[in-house]
């Protein structure tokens, strides 16, 4: 493993007793620059899934796409914008050691989720860190065609990925999916690819929104180890 994932706690790494461990009070500063979303009846003792968001603009708003998630399937977090000519997965890495550090998280569970222009960041990260995540989701962002991602091609096949995009895509957008949807059949690996209505003046839709809550929780109940009964929306 490279860089800054040897560094990192997550894939088990961090010991099970610190995971269980009650978390001390979320203080509406204790994430720094990233913020974060506590689920309806959030519950010390279950290790939750954990959403990790990368906006495509300072007018994201986190509460309100959680809203439209799930209120109590997942702890989400908002990733800070990388520095300038510093690795775009770093703070990442910040949002997700600070949000494990205070709260039940599952380290298998932690999925990435991005809207546009982060939607190709979310891409880029998990590909190159693929044993990092349990999955990607990209709503209206394309995925990085030319950059060379599928290096570690048998770790990319293991990680699931959804792509979300609009039906009112431009010529460019059609052509740049269906050129993804070769590559990932050619490289055999996962993506499922949904198209949506679009919204007026919002691309990302309820339906997109709503349907990360349903993808993930189908990977997350569909897992091999036993866990009990997710929470309903």
């Amino acid at each position: 493993m490279s860089g800054r994932r040897s560094k990192r706690s997550l894939r088990g790494a961090r010991p099970a007793g610190d995971l269980a461990r009650p978390p001390r009070p979320a203080l509406p500063d204790w994430m720094g620059d990233a913020r974060v979303f506590l689920p309806q009846g959030y519950e010390a003792g279950y290790r939750y899934p954990l959403l990790v968001w990368l906006p495509a603009d300072d007018g994201f708003d986190l509460g309100r796409a959680m809203a439209r998630v799930s209120l109590r399937n997942f702890v989400a977090v908002q990733a800070a914008p990388p520095a300038a000519g510093g690795d775009i997965a770093d703070p990442v890495w910040d949002a997700v050691d600070r949000a494990t550090a205070r709260l039940s998280i599952h380290p298998d569970r932690i999925y990435l989720v991005g809207q546009g222009d982060g939607g190709r960041s979310a891409f880029r990260i998990a590909c190159r860190h693929p044993t990092a995540f349990a999955g990607v989701v990209s709503l209206a962002g394309g995925f990085p065609l030319d950059e060379g991602l599928f290096a570690r091609i048998a770790d990319v096949r293991r990680l699931p990925m959804l792509l979300c995009c609009p039906q009112d895509a431009d010529e460019a957008a059609a052509a740049q999916t269906d050129r993804t949807l070769r590559l990932f059949h050619a490289a055999g690996a996962q993506l499922a690819l949904r198209i949506y209505p679009a919204a007026s003046g919002d691309r990302v839709s309820r339906a997109m929104l709503a349907d990360v809550n349903r993808w993930v929780m189908d990977g997350v109940c569909g897992a091999a180890e036993p866990r009990r009964a997710a929470y309903a929306t």
